[in-house]
């Protein structure tokens, strides 16, 4: 994973641009104030005011700005270099110095030619030096706190990057155990009926070929309206083997319908409720499917009538669910367990 350019959006011309104005501004408005203090302090009464000169004040600074602004691009351009830790370090340092002492000299050099220093250029040289050092350090230092919380976030960045792509994984792989585990559980019931009842076998298939044409879709969500026809489909199928013991009843407020849903939710609890309960004649399962608002869920319920060993299959829908729900929306599939009734309600999303 390459994550240097992320630096571009704080150690760039920009930023440079920004602190280097902050701090030459900063650096000539303090100047300014103690220039005008000392000049009030020590003039003697009566003693004529000089006119304020705005031009030597306007190219220091300028000059300061440019070799401010210079040493922000020199000092990113060597933190963002891929190198260890503490030869990174090494290298800034000596960069910072190397770089500062050039500029300095490149921009006394200026100022001597525009302005007259005396007899003594090389104090002016020196001091000059000394004063550059010490806006080297504040560069330096200042560069290393957006470093660091550069190198913070973008380690949180890339943390959850990770995170998201590990659960994306996860979802996929349990999307891929939907199709094997129906297909296991839909045999199963193919063989039961193949004994008793090849015509009705027949027609079994022919449901089975449309719901997996449906399985196979790789859409994450859909609408709840097609979610339902699905299940009513997958629920006709399984009247064929049960007959009239099996009834779905329907209660879906219209609007309801264009909101969204993860595939085969619906068709998994209802498949569940066959596995574990009687289905007979003297025991007919009665499947409720019905909408509830605050916030909009969908819930499917049905008796307790428990089979004294549930069908085969590998056990995996209702966990598998839970978790698909967890992963792709950070919400709960809340299961209810009493005597009489087992429910299980799952979130709608409008968008």
């Amino acid at each position: 994973m390459k994550t240097i350019k992320t630096y571009g959006t704080a150690m760039n011309y920009r930023s440079a641009a920004l602190f280097a104005l902050a701090i030459s501004l900063t650096m000539h408005v303090l100047s300014s104030i103690m220039f005008f203090y000392r000049r009030g302090a020590i003039a003697p009464e009566n003693a004529p005011t000089p006119e304020f000169d705005a031009f030597p004040l306007l190219i220091s600074v300028t000059t300061t700005f440019l070799f401010t602004f210079l040493l922000y691009l020199i000092n990113f351009a060597l933190l963002k270099l891929d190198k260890q830790k503490s030869s990174k370090m090494l290298l800034v340092i000596g960069g910072m110095i190397v770089s500062t002492t050039m500029l300095s000299w490149i921009f006394t050099f200026i100022h001597t030619r525009l302005f007259d220093y005396g007899p003594h250029p090389g104090r002016a040289f020196f001091g000059g030096l000394m004063r550059d050092f010490l806006t080297a350090t504040i560069v330096f230092f200042s560069s290393q706190i957006v470093y660091t919380n550069v190198r913070r976030n973008l380690i949180a960045l890339e943390n959850e990057a990770l995170k998201a792509e590990n659960e994306k994984t996860r979802y996929e792989a349990l999307k891929q155990q939907v199709n094997p585990h129906f297909l296991f559980n839909s045999l199963n019931t193919l063989n039961a009926i193949i004994k008793t009842d090849p015509d009705k076998a027949q027609q079994y298939v022919q449901e089975l070929s449309y719901i997996f044409r449906y399985t196979l879709q790789n859409e994450d969500i859909i609408t709840l309206d097609e979610e339902l026809k699905f299940t009513e489909t997958y629920g006709s199928l399984m009247q064929i083997r049960y007959g009239s013991s099996l009834q779905i009843d329907l209660d879906i407020r219209q609007e309801y319908r264009a909101y969204h849903i993860i595939p085969l939710s619906l068709q998994t609890l209802v498949e569940n409720a066959i596995k574990h309960n009687v289905i007979s004649r003297r025991q007919p399962l009665a499947v409720r499917i019905f909408t509830e608002d605050s916030p909009p869920v969908i819930t499917v319920a049905n008796p307790v009538q428990r089979r004294t060993t549930p069908e085969e299959g590998e056990g995996i829908g209702l966990a598998n669910l839970a978790e698909r729900y967890r992963l792709k929306w950070q919400q709960d599939v809340t299961i209810c367990r009493t005597d009489d009734t087992f429910s299980v309600t799952i979130p709608l999303k409008k968008t």
